[in-house]
């Protein structure tokens, strides 16, 4: 049987990743991105980004997703899938840009 983990990460949509390059001090990649781009990197198995249609983070209030505009804090969740020691050594070299996001780590139940 397969020891899959599932890590899964919370934060507002606006929020925006550290700056790497001259270009993004003007404007910075979004978290969402940067986080996806590097769990390919890193070779996890599976990242999804989760578009919420309606939710709220701790400390706001609730958002709903609209087509012409959605609120800067409005939630986004990305889940990751691998092998648990891979997903803790993805939080420990991305532990800088993770610092206002919550994270959840839960084993997965693969049937048989």
């Amino acid at each position: 049987m397969t020891e899959l983990t599932a890590l899964r990460l919370y934060f507002p949509q606006a929020a925006r990743a550290k700056p790497t390059r001259f270009w993004h001090h003007l404007s910075a990649p979004a978290l969402s991105h940067r986080l996806l781009t590097a769990a390919r990197r890193s070779g996890i198995q599976q990242a999804l980004l989760h578009l919420v249609h309606a939710g709220y983070l701790q400390g706001h209030k609730m958002t709903h997703q609209h087509v012409e505009s959605t609120p800067a804090q409005h939630p986004l969740c990305i889940e990751l899938i691998d092998l648990e020691e891979r997903l803790r050594t993805f939080l420990t070299e991305h532990a800088e840009e993770l610092h206002h996001v919550r994270v959840l780590l839960f084993r997965c139940e693969v049937p048989v």
